[in-house]
């Protein structure tokens, strides 16, 4: 399938955010095809950057659905010894030299699946089975819809109620944002489950569109020690319900602090629009930041 095209008067990144849920449809259509690994088998989940906090996230809800091992590594971090009955690869560009490299050094009796946006690139050549979410491709350096979508995809494939996380997804493309974003200069994101990789996605997002000071935690462990340097220039989000406690020791140190207790991947959507909108304001082009490019080819 082709790109959504961007929309009359939007930005291209706007309009990216705003066709999430169109292509959450889509990806459950595909994940309808029954490509991806089933219930059983020993699964390693790969990517960098975004699709490392992807694969974060769509590991932790494979096991929750009892699908099996799932683990998700930086393809730079891929362990060469361990044994996997499939190794998922995911690429937008399907160029990333280090996945590219990890994949090639995966044994000959590993199932290796790329997910990918198109059959014609290097990834999708190094390998037999290929997910192309040609619809959720982007022209915007910074990735939203390919990562929810890659997201929504898996989820689709794991039987959660996508009409439900679409219908929320358009509810939260009118939520309002949290005031007061330009006087801000620390953001930090907190989940638990697969809301831990989203919240590394988030945080990457503010980071790469804002130039902002921005990370991410498992909730339970921002206690331990990192609680020590926010305060009123910190705004701390949370990607998913928060441990009981925390949101009083988080308020107490003068902190904003952000909560929704809906779904981590949705709310995501929310921190998408929230980091276009504070890079306009600082003047920057949330689209292309500094220093990013659409994929890392080294030499």
């Amino acid at each position: 399938m082709s790109g959504i095209a961007v929309g009359a008067g939007s930005s291209i990144i706007e309009y990216e955010v705003a066709s999430q849920p169109e292509c959450w449809q889509l990806a459950r259509e595909v994940a309808g095809k029954g490509i991806l690994p089933a219930a059983g088998p020993r699964v390693a989940i790969m990517g960098c950057g975004t699709s490392w906090y992807v694969s974060q996230a769509v590991a932790a809800w494979r096991e929750a659905s009892e699908h099996g091992t799932s683990d998700a590594f930086s393809a730079s971090e891929m362990p060469r010894d361990r044994k996997y009955d499939v190794v998922v690869a995911i690429s937008r560009s399907g160029t990333t030299t280090e996945v590219l490299r990890a994949v090639s050094k995966v044994g000959s009796d590993c199932e290796i699946v790329a997910i990918t946006t198109s059959t014609m690139n290097p990834l999708a050549a190094r390998t037999k089975t290929t997910v192309t979410l040609g619809f959720a491709d982007e022209e915007a350096e910074v990735q939203t819809r390919f990562a929810t979508s890659v997201m929504a995809l898996w989820r689709a494939h794991l039987g959660h109620d996508m009409e439900e996380l679409v219908r929320l997804g358009r509810e939260r493309l009118e939520a309002p944002l949290p005031a007061n974003l330009e006087t801000y200069r620390q953001f930090v994101f907190l989940g638990q489950g697969p809301g831990v990789g989203v919240a590394g996605e988030a945080a990457l997002k503010m980071r790469e569109a804002t130039q902002s000071w921005s990370e991410a935690y498992p909730a339970m462990e921002f206690r331990h020690g990192s609680i020590s340097v926010i305060g009123a220039h910190t705004l701390v989000w949370a990607l998913g319900q928060l441990p009981p406690g925390l949101g009083d020791e988080i308020r107490a140190t003068g902190s904003g602090l952000v909560t929704w207790d809906g779904d981590p991947m949705v709310d995501l959507v929310r921190v998408h629009r929230a980091a276009i909108a504070l890079a306009k304001l600082k003047g920057l082009d949330p689209a292309h930041p500094r220093g990013v490019t659409r994929s890392i080819v080294l030499e």
